[in-house]
């Protein structure tokens, strides 16, 4: 594949997997026109919201799929079960493999595909579902630069893309940008339960929680500022804001409980890896 056919439109691409995240990433390749065919091996429901659509085919395996000639396929599988599956697709040698599944790493692949096979790496987040996540891809050597912008128009449908070059970074970037939806859900989980405990109805609080961090995240995204300055445009000397920030920033505060989080969930990754 040339670098010219890398900006050119897909004619198949075969998806392994459509549940909540294979899901997002297909709607993002449809709005897009990405590719003239998709097919997706689903065995679940997942696939059904898309089978009205003519230029996708859903197939519950990859025997049940026809005649099927990818230009580049897309695991989107639980890692539990990608050892089950990933054998079947051996058959497409030369064909660039993406993967979204966590813990499964390149070293794994080669394994099982072979030491030439092309394959990405990478994780996403969950915010892909509207358009607005963030991925961090690691390719292997045999990956080439038409293949490696080939994968990135992919990611880039359902939000920003990032590349690193040493893949046990893919750990950290689980642990901050993967996992890190939850953090934020948590947040307005605790901000509102904060709001309640000083007496604000429950329906107030949950909607200044939620429409305070999604308004918070906005303004930081558009901003030239960093988050630090937009911090303290907020903070008067001696006002309500520095006497919550005096707590949240105290040496047992905000930031030493998240690093022992993102610690956390990346010891995890690392236990997890294959």
């Amino acid at each position: 594949m040339t670098a010219g056919a890398a900006a050119a439109r897909i004619d198949t691409l075969l998806l392994v997997g459509c549940g909540k995240m294979g899901a997002a990433l297909l709607r993002g390749w449809l709005g897009r026109g990405l590719a003239r065919r998709y097919v997706v091996i689903e065995p679940g429901p997942g696939g059904q919201g898309f089978a009205d659509r003519v230029e996708v085919t859903l197939a519950p395996s990859l025997d049940d799929a026809g005649e099927v000639v990818p230009d580049i396929i897309v695991l989107a599988v639980k890692p539990q079960i990608m050892a089950d599956i990933l054998p079947g697709y051996r058959r497409f040698a030369g064909v660039p493999v993406l993967s979204i599944a966590a813990g499964k790493t390149l070293g794994f692949f080669a394994r099982t595909l072979g030491a030439d096979a092309a394959v990405i790496r990478a994780m996403p987040n969950t915010p892909a579902a509207i358009g607005r996540g963030i991925a961090v891809a690691c390719a292997n050597p045999s990956v080439t630069a038409s293949e490696r912008a080939l994968a990135e128009r992919l990611l880039a449908a359902v939000g920003e893309v990032a590349w690193v070059e040493d893949e046990t970074l893919l750990d950290a970037v689980t642990a901050v940008s993967g996992s890190g939806p939850a953090y934020v859900f948590l947040l307005i989980e605790c901000l509102a339960r904060a709001g309640r405990v000083m007496g604000l109805p429950e329906a107030l609080a949950d909607r200044l929680a939620l429409a305070t961090v999604a308004g918070a995240g906005e303004l930081a995204r558009h901003a030239h500022e960093a988050p630090a300055t937009l911090r303290e445009n907020v903070t008067s000397p001696g006002g309500t804001t520095r006497a919550a920030l005096d707590v949240l920033m105290a040496p047992d505060g905000l930031e030493p409980l998240l690093i022992r989080a993102v610690r956390a969930a990346t010891q995890r990754s690392r236990t997890l890896a294959d």
